[in-house]
């Protein structure tokens, strides 16, 4: 959710553009020539970065690596990456941003903070802001309104300070057209590939020279570790037979549960799309436009929709009609979302841009937001609550067995006073599991977590508890050779194979090189393709980039390439610029890339002058505690 919010508040080339700011600082390293507070963290041109702002951001820092890390962090990971350091760049980058965005004259509004935070879709409910939505998915995600709007002013802030830096880039022309003409250039190239399966028969299996190799590679042979168990399993299945639930029971849960029983608002809708690349220039989208526009007036003047949607609509509902069928609020893009919501039914919208194309839509009915009845939900209901009771049960009678294991001291003798049976296994790996309970993940991960001898405690798998008893543990070994022979053998006839298809490409290039063509019956031949369409040669992409990076007299490479296990070598046939040069739309990209790029070491100049003419005090002192 927290990644969805941030999302919202920032683009795409705001996000790469931080990262390449939290980069320049990572390399600028901070001084410490001003005295600062105890408790202050750094202080920036006379402005303190309070111990508690620190504090904030490396939490929420650590908080991000533990997801990623789904809660396993490696011990010493945080000190490794400096995260202390990182975190303390990155307040004193805000701040920087900050001060530079004032002297600039540049502010945002707390009322534009708060407009912002009020079309998110996140905190609404029924197509409008909800303050309680709003706290708890904050608190849900460990943030506070101050922080999370604090966190959103300097989105805001920052993408400013991006586009007002960026105003001042100006992209020659002279340097459009050179990579325009970059991006136009052919060739055509001759390809042969080498493959080393080809050679296999003629690898020599000397047992001197097998037996060396394996020594070298044994460790790649080592075995996996094997355990042997006892264990006990407790079935929630079978506990639901004792599970009973009155209607009083079931009637008091869904009055608590009832909320989750809502089913919102629904509404079905037909739409006709006319795309619309969202990297389209001007010309193009006005054409489309106009076309749409036709369509609508064909609608609007009584045209069947469903038929209008069948002949003109680009979208994958045509052949349907058009028809969406009904969906709720938010599941659709916002302004589409937003049209729908906002007709009554028979009312065809006027046309709605998104980032798909023009849609134009008629509402054909709405389902109002209902609560099913406890009568509609009673037997789902009576499901739940009964294998909730039967989980209860199963854990009870999994908890009483373990103490009865610890009063009868082993595993074995529990069941032998009780007249359980203990179900044992034969030894197993992680790649070789028996089936059943035991190959359930968290079965397998705490089994192979003890020792042997070891006992474990309670484990939830799937559908019930097991305890689990390690009876047996063959650890890894390296195998001797005669065990895993066969292995070895098709493993080195591989690794040579490859050097014998070394040999045969030097020796099949430097002919092709002396005679000025590359020879052989198994040659493919591409048409003329460009830089951008490598996929169109049909042979590695690896081989196209490195005959476009061969100077134009070049016609074949210093050396074959390998790609995976396999050799190339290529002649360029031909060169050439395609006399219809790129596309407008082609054109468009490379001049929003090339601009990007300059606004993007514009940016990097600012600050490196903000960062050169700075104050900058850190608390190293805390930063070592």
């Amino acid at each position: 959710m927290l990644r969805f919010l941030r999302n919202r508040a920032q683009s795409t080339l705001i996000q790469g553009l931080v990262l390449l700011i939290a980069v320049v600082f990572v390399f600028w390293g901070v001084g410490s020539s001003m005295r600062g507070n105890r408790n202050s963290i750094a202080v920036v041109n006379g402005k303190e970065i309070s111990i508690q702002a620190y504090q904030r951001a490396y939490d929420q820092a650590v908080e991000k690596y533990r997801r990623q890390f789904n809660g396993q962090v490696p011990p010493g990971f945080f000190d490794t990456i400096n995260l202390k350091d990182r975190v303390v760049a990155q307040l004193i980058q805000e701040e920087l941003l900050r001060q530079g965005a004032a002297a600039m004259g540049l502010k945002v509004s707390k009322e534009a903070i708060q407009q912002q935070i009020e079309k998110m879709a996140a905190f609404q409910k029924d197509g409008h802001f909800d303050l309680d939505r709003y706290k708890k998915i904050l608190a849900r995600n460990r943030l506070t309104p101050t922080s999370f709007e604090s966190s959103l002013f300097n989105d805001v802030l920052t993408k400013r300070v991006v586009r007002a830096v960026g105003s001042f880039a100006v992209l020659p022309e002279s340097e459009l057209a050179t990579w325009i003409a970059f991006a136009a250039e052919e060739i055509k190239l001759a390809v042969r590939e080498i493959k080393s399966a080809d050679f296999e028969n003629k690898v020599e299996i000397k047992e001197a020279e097998l037996a060396a190799w394996y020594e070298k590679h044994k460790q790649a042979y080592t075995t996996e570790p094997k355990i042997r168990v006892q264990y006990l399993f407790f079935d929630a299945d079978k506990a639901m037979k004792q599970v009973q639930v009155s209607d009083d029971e079931l009637k008091a849960r869904y009055e608590k549960e009832k909320d989750g029983y809502r089913i919102p608002e629904q509404r079905h809708a037909r739409h006709i799309l006319i795309k619309v690349d969202p990297r389209a220039d001007e010309k193009t989208v006005a054409a489309r436009k106009k076309e749409a526009e036709k369509i609508l007036a064909l609608a609007r003047a009584g045209k069947d929709f469903a038929a209008l949607a069948k002949k003109y609509s680009e979208g994958p509902t045509a052949q349907n009609g058009g028809d969406l069928g009904f969906f709720p609020r938010g599941r659709m893009v916002k302004p589409f979302d937003d049209a729908v919501f906002s007709l009554h039914p028979g009312e065809i919208s006027g046309l709605v841009r998104s980032s798909f194309g023009f849609h134009i839509i008629k509402l054909e009915e709405i389902r109002p937001a209902v609560t099913r009845s406890f009568a509609e939900v009673r037997d789902e209901l009576a499901k739940k609550v009964k294998r909730e009771e039967a989980k209860a049960l199963a854990f009870k009678e999994a908890s009483a067995a373990y103490e009865g294991i610890m009063r009868a001291g082993s595993l074995e003798k529990y069941g032998k006073q009780k007249g359980v049976q203990v179900i044992r296994t034969d030894l197993f790996s992680r790649s070789n599991l028996p089936g059943g309970v035991v190959s359930d993940p968290a079965f397998v991960k705490e089994a192979f977590a003890l020792g042997k001898g070891e006992l474990s405690s309670l484990v939830e798998v799937g559908k019930g508890y097991a305890i689990i008893f390690v009876d047996d543990v063959k650890p890894p070994v390296v195998p001797p050779l005669a065990d895993v022979r066969k292995r070895v053998v098709s493993d080195y006839r591989k690794e040579k194979a490859v050097a014998f298809a070394q040999k045969e490409a030097d020796k099949l290039l430097a002919q092709a090189k002396k005679e000025g063509k590359l020879a052989g019956k198994d040659i493919r031949r591409t048409d003329f393709i460009k830089r951008s369409m490598p996929r169109a040669a049909k042979v590695p992409a690896a081989i196209v980039a490195d005959a476009f990076s061969l100077s134009p007299k070049v016609r074949f490479p210093e050396h074959p390439l390998k790609v995976g296990d396999n050799y190339y070598i290529y002649q360029i046939v031909a060169r050439r610029q395609d006399s219809k040069g790129v596309d407008a739309q082609t054109r468009e990209q490379l001049r929003k890339q090339l601009l990007a790029d300059l606004q993007s070491r514009l940016l990097m100049d600012w600050l490196a002058d903000l960062q050169k003419k700075a104050e900058i005090w850190t608390n190293n002192a805390i930063l070592k505690e």
